[in-house]
């Protein structure tokens, strides 16, 4: 087996320019804590409950997305990406990716080449890795990409329009 020995990864999102930020919390991710099983790809591959309050003024929609920047990869892995929900969503309850989405919301292909959420799944015997969920404010009522769209093309987007983040990160090893 290749020996993954590496430095870990900065946190990418002090490294993004500055936004506001607000609040999310969730039954399922403790802030900095292992995840549970069933936000593991082999367990239980379910995208976590996630709550948010506090969005700036002029927020019109949300993305959420999970990213694992400590991937053995110089673009990380994305685990989840979901567009356009409204302005009115405050939570996803557990299990919501693999469900019906509000109208104009979609998901774009995960780094695992499925549309909704993927679990984490790090190689076994590497170093844990953090799972950053968080919730972009987006002062349009679209993004303005469509489903083809790959998640750094979304990101890229993001950096342009997020009025605001909120960020909680769960991490796991094998």
């Amino acid at each position: 087996m290749a020996d993954l020995t590496r430095p870990q990864t900065p946190d990418p999102y002090p490294l993004l320019p500055a936004v506001a930020a607000f609040d999310v919390s969730s039954d399922d991710v403790s802030d900095g804590q292992s995840l549970k099983d069933d936000q593991v790809a082999d367990k239980g591959n379910t995208s976590p409950h996630l709550r948010w309050s506090g969005a700036p003024q002029g927020t019109k929609s949300f993305v959420v997305t999970c990213f694992d920047p400590d991937a053995p990869t110089p673009s990380g892995f994305w685990h989840w990406v979901l567009v356009d929900l409204p302005a009115d969503t405050t939570e996803l309850p557990t299990g919501f990716a693999s469900g019906e989405l509000p109208a104009g919301a979609f998901h774009v292909r995960n780094d695992g080449g499925e549309a909704g959420f993927m679990g984490a799944a790090p190689p076994s015997g590497d170093q844990p890795h953090r799972y950053f969920f968080a919730v972009h404010a987006v002062g349009d009522d679209t993004l303005g990409v469509d489903a083809d769209a790959s998640p750094a093309v979304v990101s890229f987007t993001l950096a342009f329009k997020t009025l605001g983040r909120a960020i909680l990160h769960g991490t796991y090893q094998h």
